[in-house]
């Protein structure tokens, strides 16, 4: 079976998470099956694994309408998207679609790389769901990474089309923790800061977490660092470190009490469980997708009480029950690997090229 994944949504300086899913996936599958990636930007091979590719148009061109004739050139058996909006129209070939997520149905803000004539369009698709099963019925199967995600798309009736997850999992973890030794004082926060992402109640948890450390890894625009830094309690501790490098992350999740994330809405949250790889316990909102993924190992709490984020950090400064989370948060991240998605993205992959053939 020849598969071609379209990689073009890959960064070109660092991942975000639907650029590291997709690569991850690549370099996975790639020591399964015959794959071939498509690329926008030559760029991108440097954060691509050395797998044949070829070069195409971007995806956010008015001509990825027509991509389908030159994708029908490759023949290939099946095309993989990590995106539900790939353009298909007139293809010979079964095609596998993926929705991440619900979220901009209720967080209408589209991301802020996206050129202008673009974000007005993605707030206008959002404004009701029959664009999306537009988008996704042209497929022969629908990819999602999360259970939680599936649930979202069954209870909206977003797809005629069998829905399948093709799951999100940690890189291998390069973070080592001195043996018996005691975590400092930091808690960690990895994510962008748009509303949903609720960084202002973990900003106000800091209020009566004197000693610690909160530590924002991710870049953020001047603008909404200056909202932010308004809401810092008097003597409350909070870096921002407009970006971090893969290593930076690695060390300062070696040191880290834990990781905090208290999002109202997420397909994965890949974070968490990256930070449960490395033995980094979770602080996390007790929501559906975090207890997905979390599971028990996760410490839950109400993504609108300060005061219990306060309260689930002081008990990690018990011994005994950071080491307790550390050792449950191992054993949930060992469940995840690429392998296994690499093998349901086959398993996907099988079932859209024998649905194909039937039509």
């Amino acid at each position: 079976m020849r598969i071609l994944i379209d990689a073009r949504f890959t960064r070109t300086d660092h991942h975000d998470g639907i650029s590291r899913y997709g690569a991850s996936l690549i370099a996975a599958v790639a020591g399964l099956a015959d794959v071939t990636m498509l690329i926008s930007d030559e760029r991108q091979l440097a954060l691509l694994p050395d797998v044949p590719h070829v070069l195409m148009g971007s995806p956010l061109s008015p001509a990825e309408v027509f991509l389908a004739r030159e994708i029908n050139r490759l023949a290939p058996d099946v095309v993989f998207s990590p995106m539900q909006t790939m353009g298909s129209w007139g293809r010979k070939y079964a095609l596998v679609l993926t929705l991440h997520d619900l979220i901009y149905y209720q967080n209408r803000t589209p991301p802020s790389f996206l050129p202008l004539p673009v974000r007005v369009l993605w707030r206008l698709y959002h404004l009701g769901y029959w664009p999306q099963r537009l988008l996704l019925n042209r497929a022969d199967v629908v990819a999602t990474i999360s259970d939680t995600t599936a649930s979202l798309m069954a209870r909206h009736r977003l797809t005629r089309r069998p829905v399948r997850v093709v799951g999100n999992a940690p890189q291998a973890s390069a973070v080592s923790r001195p043996p018996g030794g005691e975590p400092e004082r930091s808690l960690l926060y990895m994510g962008s800061f748009m509303p949903y992402k609720n960084v202002e109640t973990v900003i106000a948890g800091m209020a009566g977490l004197q000693g610690y450390t909160l530590h924002l890894l991710s870049r953020v625009s001047a603008g909404r660092r200056a909202e932010l830094e308004q809401l810092i309690p008097q003597g409350a501790a909070v870096v921002f470190h407009d970006g971090v490098s893969d290593d930076e992350y690695d060390a300062l999740l070696a040191r880290a009490t834990a990781l905090v994330t208290l999002s109202r809405a997420e397909g994965y949250g890949l974070p968490v469980i990256e930070a449960m790889a490395a033995g980094t316990p979770v602080v996390a909102a007790d929501t559906p997708i975090f207890r997905e993924v979390g599971g028990s190992a996760a410490i839950l709490v109400d993504p609108d009480d300060p005061a219990a984020f306060t309260a689930a950090i002081r008990a990690l400064g018990d011994h005994d029950r950071w080491d307790r989370a550390a050792t449950e948060g191992r054993a949930r991240a060992a469940a995840y690997s690429w392998e296994r998605s690499a093998r349901q993205l086959l398993d996907a992959a099988e079932e859209a090229l024998r649905l194909h053939r039937e039509r």
